[in-house]
């Protein structure tokens, strides 16, 4: 993931809503299919006493060079610290970047997506990996160059150099207990991708046996050359047809249709996909990106369903329901509810 903000972060869902609280709703029933997720650990390492963990592997993961970003795949042996074997899919860990800040204090740690299935990138569960952009931007006031502290460490990092490391963290943002019993939908942009590679590959890259449950992941970016592990992905939809790949660039028009898309957009491409699958008890929606997209997903699932299906994945008042082109992202969650079929991870 990138730096946080101004120099970038591991996605958060943060809002700034600043309206009076409104009055506590009635607890309302859950829809059916809300998933029992599977357990985690948190903060086995701490940012008081990080652990060391060693590069193994730094490579660019965009589809080219040309990309209009830097994004390397980062891959770190935390074997013979707490880490090792201990992390899921989904979750994050932390990065302590050495040096000390402006005002002479060391810099805070940086939470970063781990790209890794829970076996790790090397099967044993030692090694987990990581998706960075490197952040490389103006200061507004003054028009001198911004080096977003975290990314560009981690991204001019050498195989066998250390890095201080803590985690992990994060138990909303995972796989269900038994993967199998749910379908899913996964919108991701931009280095949100991370997750979704370790849910994939924890999924079907198992050598016990894949899951056989239906997914469908719709990658958001700029354009082509950047999107992020797309040869790797692509070979997946090839291998797996219970999984089906779909790229939304934004910047520039798509292959199959004659037009600029965002991720929503393909919930209207792909109108008879989504919806037969959307329309099952048996499905989630997972949205890790960058903040916004979220609002644009929602509403585009409200131009899909009806909306017997709309709620089992989002709630609100039937004045707000009703009314899906006046929604504002400030209205999350207080007037628009996402459901615990929904998980969002958003910076």
């Amino acid at each position: 993931m990138t730096d946080p903000s101004p120099i970038g972060a591991h996605p958060m869902t943060t809002q700034s809503e600043q309206a009076p609280r409104p009055r506590r709703a009635t607890p309302e029933a859950q829809p059916a299919g809300v998933p029992e997720l599977c357990d985690v650990e948190q903060h086995l390492i701490t940012p008081a006493a990080p652990a060391v963990g060693r590069v193994v592997e730094s490579r660019l993961c965009t589809a080219s060079r040309k990309a209009a970003g830097f994004v390397r795949h980062v891959a770190i042996d935390v074997s013979g610290t707490p880490l090792a074997g201990r992390f899921r899919a989904g979750q994050s860990f932390g990065v302590v970047p050495p040096g000390l800040t402006d005002k002479g204090k060391p810099h805070k740690l940086r939470l970063y997506s781990i790209a890794s299935p829970t076996r790790g990138e090397d099967g044993k569960g030692q090694v987990l990996a990581t998706t960075v952009k490197r952040t490389i931007d103006e200061h507004w006031d003054d028009h001198t160059l911004l080096l977003g502290v975290a990314s560009n460490f981690l991204c001019d990092l050498q195989p066998g150099a250390e890095v201080a490391i803590t985690g992990p963290a994060g138990k909303r943002f995972v796989l269900p207990k038994d993967p199998s019993a749910h379908d899913y939908v996964f919108f991701a942009t931009g280095t949100g991708i991370a997750p979704f590679r370790s849910m994939l590959l924890e999924m079907l890259g198992d050598p016990a046996g894949a899951c056989q449950s239906r997914i469908t992941l719709v990658m958001g970016a700029p354009y082509a050359t950047d999107l992020i592990y797309h040869d790797e992905l692509t070979a997946l939809s090839q291998t797996h047809p219970n999984f089906t790949y779909l790229t939304a660039i934004s910047r520039e028009r798509q292959d199959d249709v004659d037009r600029k898309l965002y991720v929503q957009g393909r919930l209207e491409t792909h109108a008879d996909h989504f919806r037969d699958l959307l329309a099952s008890e048996r499905t989630l929606i997972y949205v890790c990106g960058i903040a916004g997209m979220e609002l644009g997903v929602f509403q585009g699932l409200a131009g899909l369903l009806d909306a017997g299906a709309m709620e089992q994945y989002l709630r609100g008042e039937p004045g707000v329901m009703g009314s899906p082109s006046a929604w504002e992202r400030r209205m999350i969650p207080r007037q628009l509810r996402p459901t615990r079929r929904v998980m969002l991870e958003v910076y």
